[in-house]
């Protein structure tokens, strides 16, 4: 016979509760009909709004005002506003039964790569400002997985530079299953590591040198 202890009792009861709620959401949304469920779900509200940058764009070094302004104008709120537009799309196509698979496949995939887009693009935009000296926990932890903080920044620029055409990302993520850190190449918003959780995002079409520079 285990023991129960009080953090996995806590745990357990967490995740009761959540089902129960999910299975009456569920309940709910089948007596409703999936139009009527989809008109009202947060995942098609279509409300996702830009974040403000977090730092001045003139004091960056390496890296010009114009290029990180037009960049968040214009390729991040671009995203954001094509991802409230694909998710209304979405919706609309639930409440008609006679929607084209193939039709769904193509708003699923934009969903994909704006999501993709708007989220990379603010992990980018929140690690700048900085005077690119890391210090603590992120210190130590690259310092553990690489050898040193300088092997991991040469290891982050080969990967980025390692792009063709120089567009696509370099992300240094932690990886939930292998419980480790690396440097990921991604072609494109849609393309990352199973399991990855983004920590650094470089989007290639930056300066690499700049950026690190201005890392927070």
């Amino acid at each position: 016979m285990s023991i129960i202890t009080r953090r996995q009792a806590i745990g357990t009861a967490a995740l009761s509760a959540t089902g129960i709620a999910l299975a009456g959401t569920a309940s709910a949304a089948s007596a409703q009909g999936p139009a009527a469920s989809a008109s009202r779900a947060g995942a098609f509200a279509g409300k996702h709004t830009p974040k403000p940058l977090r730092f001045n764009p003139a004091k960056l070094t390496g890296l010009s005002e114009r290029l990180i302004t037009s960049h968040w104008e214009n390729n991040y709120q671009g995203s954001v506003r094509g991802l409230n537009t694909i998710e209304t799309r979405l919706a609309a196509a639930m409440a008609d039964p006679d929607f084209p698979p193939v039709a769904y496949a193509g708003l699923k995939r934009e969903e994909l790569h704006c999501t993709g887009s708007v989220v990379l693009h603010e992990y980018y935009f929140d690690a700048l400002g900085g005077n690119g000296n890391p210090g603590g926990s992120i210190y130590e932890a690259l310092d553990d997985w690489f050898g040193s903080f300088d092997a991991w920044a040469a290891e982050f620029r080969r990967t980025a530079m390692s792009l063709a055409g120089g567009s696509g990302w370099c992300i240094l993520s932690y990886n939930r299953n292998t419980r480790s850190l690396h440097n990921y190449w991604a072609f494109d918003h849609m393309h990352g590591a199973a399991t990855g959780a983004p920590l650094i995002a470089l989007d290639r079409g930056q300066s690499v040198d700049g950026t690190l520079t201005n890392a927070k």
